[in-house]
């Protein structure tokens, strides 16, 4: 069954009215059948250990690796052996960040991120900085983006990294990643993304870009949970010390025994997503068009937070001021949204995103994140306008 029919199975396929609708897309990705089916193998008959050198069932595993990274670093211009696979994002970032600083923190120990980066990079960050590091958590404006001559000016002779963030999980915002490599490149310090939410959906180059570290996940491009990857460069001014010891796999770098069935399923999302982009973010910008129109219909004095042009087109962050936030939530049952990370809902909180773009705590609590994605239909739009309609009414309105 092709994305698209399943995609349309979810709303006029059971013939019924709907009943909930998925709209959290930033923090994971329903598999892909196409992908499911690739795994599949891999978790059957073809189950072997990719690091058995001694027979068919561990040369038919190693294959798959060598299949997925070619499509995984095909996605963004890579050498596919400067691809290591891991477990996901998080720890690709932590390696990225911890790995660099412990290379070249004696002789540059200066460490550059901005606020609004995942929990997972900034943590990272902070733990550098108990081990002696120097840290600069750059601010950004009100759109979300961090400003260029900040950065600039934050870079100096003792930086070894700096760390932005491609595409923000909560907001969307887009940076500008083009001008931070050219920056980088220009002053000699490492620049690392964390392109979780923008690889498979936005165009990137990592040599176009100037970018010597990149992190990945399978899971938000329609993969399986479980694997990701990090781009490095392959050169002596990237290098990084592992901080998973072991066998020896993933050239040094990572060790343990690979999945295979991940892999290989990390492989084929990535290879549809690129083949798929134009199409699909063309799509997506029409199902936004309508969430947008019909929300300034029923919420007029609702608030987008963040660059309302540069950002993902999947993703809507809007606060709703005057309404209760806890109330709205019970309201829209039935609707899969969030009101920020996942990996920080459990936090009472709002959200540090929203605070860093001086968004009012008041506001803030009342925000909700709409993420549409391969599987969301013109049905399900209207679905969540309708829930959302009557969850405000049920206040007596926006503000």
């Amino acid at each position: 069954m092709s994305a698209r029919r399943c995609a349309e199975r979810g709303a006029k396929g059971r013939g019924m009215s709907i009943s909930s609708v998925y709209m959290d897309y930033q923090s994971t990705t329903p598999v892909d059948e196409r992908v499911l089916a690739t795994m599949m193998p891999y978790l059957t008959t073809k189950f072997g250990n990719p690091h058995s050198a001694e027979h068919r069932y561990g040369w038919e595993a190693e294959a798959a690796l060598d299949v997925a990274r070619d499509q995984v670093a095909g996605v963004i211009s890579a050498n596919p052996q400067a691809l290591t696979f891991m477990s996901g994002a998080t720890e690709a970032n932590n390696l990225a960040i911890k790995g660099v600083m412990e290379v070249w923190g004696k002789t540059r120990p200066h460490l550059i991120t901005v606020a609004t980066e995942h929990k997972c990079v900034l943590e990272a960050a902070f733990a550098c900085q108990r081990n002696g590091y120097r840290l600069t958590v750059l601010p950004v404006g009100a759109d979300g983006i961090v400003d260029i001559n900040h950065l600039e000016d934050a870079i100096g002779n003792e930086t070894a990294l700096v760390s932005v963030m491609a595409v923000n999980n909560e907001i969307g915002v887009i940076q500008p990643l083009r001008e931070i490599g050219a920056l980088c490149r220009e002053r000699g310090v490492l620049f690392h993304t964390d392109a979780a939410q923008a690889y498979g959906k936005i165009p990137i180059d990592v040599e176009d870009m100037n970018i010597d570290l990149m992190s990945i996940s399978a899971h938000k491009i329609y993969g399986p949970k479980g694997v990701g990857a990090l781009f490095r460069r392959h050169a002596r001014e990237t290098a990084i010390s592992p901080q998973m010891h072991g066998g020896g796999q993933e050239r040094g770098l990572r060790a343990g025994t690979q999945a295979p069935s991940l892999v290989a399923g990390f492989g084929r999302a990535a290879e549809i997503c690129s083949a798929e982009m134009t199409q699909e973010a063309g799509r997506l910008s029409i199902l936004m068009a309508r969430l947008k129109t019909g929300l300034r219909s029923i919420a007029p004095d609702a608030i987008v937070n963040g660059n309302e042009k540069t950002r993902w087109v999947g993703n809507l962050n809007v606060c709703f001021p005057g309404l209760d936030g806890d109330r709205l939530f019970v309201d829209i049952r039935g609707l899969a949204v969030s009101s920020g990370a996942a990996c920080a809902s459990a936090v009472a909180e709002p959200s540090y995103v929203l605070q860093a773009i001086d968004v009012a705590e008041k506001d803030a609590k009342t925000s909700i994140r709409l993420g549409i994605g391969r599987m969301t239909t013109d049905e399900e739009i209207d679905f969540a306008l309708d829930k959302l309609a009557e969850a405000i009414k049920k206040q007596g309105g926006c503000r």
